[in-house]
């Protein structure tokens, strides 16, 4: 697949309950790039890990006052969170209906999935290697399932899966806590979690995103894990050479340049601008610029207000097109 030219496209979340209306709003906005909107203002079952437990083959979660917990059979919460994929599903076939170009699905990774749920008995699923290769070959036959419906529902759909892996900082450095909150779990060694990703990346039969938005994201990691994008925080990533080495192996990237909770946006040009002195500084011809960067948020608009989100929006889309060579 070959990236839209000077795009914009958002990172997944937006705020508000009806899914009919966010798909017209990223249809509206972002029409070169849009993406399926997540909404978690619904509730349980509809955020990022809810979300993502609903596309999982042969495992079950539970909510508990902790978070999500796997357990041996499924209950009302993921009932709960497989209809409100069902309903976003039947609002796709609706609003985009006749639609044809990129679209972008996203889905937690396989190591902020392990790191956000708990064994039924135990600590967290990351501990346990068992736990991990269970849920990374059960989240990779569910995207695949998933990917085929959405492609199935929107023929002329390509399909891009973003994979949102915020805890990969926290799991690479010994950061994440214990249950009980009083002790750190140990650090994954790097090549153990590029090998893990990798494989879920390499069973996807459509290009995937990877994204990150937290501090000392890995940069590198995901690069050699197989992506064809990364995306991250342009006000995060001090890494250059990394960065570098992404774009020369020809991975695209998603660079978060506006902020996801309400603030004062500059003019469109001026974010452009910043985007074309950071290109500049890492060392790269201004006419390839279009072509090797979408602009996003600097991460989910689930935070912003329904005016904010829009107003971020179309800065995203103005902007864009700034970075198109004259």
């Amino acid at each position: 697949m070959t990236f839209p030219r000077g795009g914009a496209t958002g990172v997944g979340s937006l705020p508000g309950a009806d899914p009919v209306d966010a798909l017209r709003l990223v249809l509206d906005e972002l029409p070169e790039f849009p993406h399926l909107p997540e909404l978690p203002g619904r509730g349980a079952g509809a955020d990022m890990i809810g979300r993502t437990a609903a596309l999982l083959v042969d495992l079950a979660v539970d909510l508990t006052p902790a978070g999500w917990r796997l357990v041996p059979r499924s209950g009302t919460d993921l009932r709960r969170a497989r209809e409100f994929l069902a309903r976003d599903l039947d609002a796709l076939t609706d609003v985009a209906d006749g639609w044809a170009g990129p679209l972008k699905l996203q889905a937690a990774g396989p190591w902020t999935l392990a790191a956000s749920l708990e064994r039924s008995r135990g600590d967290r699923a990351v501990v346990d290697a068992g736990a991990r290769r269970d849920l990374a070959q059960s989240l990779t036959e569910g995207l695949a399932v998933h990917v085929a419906e959405v492609a199935a529902r929107v023929p002329g759909a390509q399909i891009v899966v973003q994979l949102d892996e915020p805890s990969m900082p926290a799991v690479l450095q010994g950061a994440l806590p214990t249950a009980s909150g009083f002790g750190r779990l140990p650090e994954v060694e790097e090549s153990v979690a590029e090998q893990e990703l990798a494989a879920v990346v390499a069973g996807s039969s459509v290009p995937v995103v990877l994204h990150c938005c937290a501090p000392r994201m890995p940069l590198a990691l995901f690069r050699r894990a197989g992506a064809a994008a990364v995306s991250f925080d342009l006000g995060l990533v001090q890494d250059l050479d990394a960065v570098g080495e992404s774009v020369d192996a020809g991975v695209h990237l998603l660079v978060g340049v506006v902020p996801g909770v309400d603030a004062a946006l500059p003019a469109p040009k001026a974010t452009a601008s910043r985007v074309q002195a950071w290109w500049s500084e890492l060392g790269f011809a201004a006419d390839d610029l279009a072509g090797a960067v979408t602009l996003t948020p600097a991460c989910g608009l689930a935070g912003a207000t329904p005016g904010y989100a829009r107003s971020a929006m179309t800065h995203l889309r103005e902007a864009a097109k700034y970075l198109q060579p004259e």
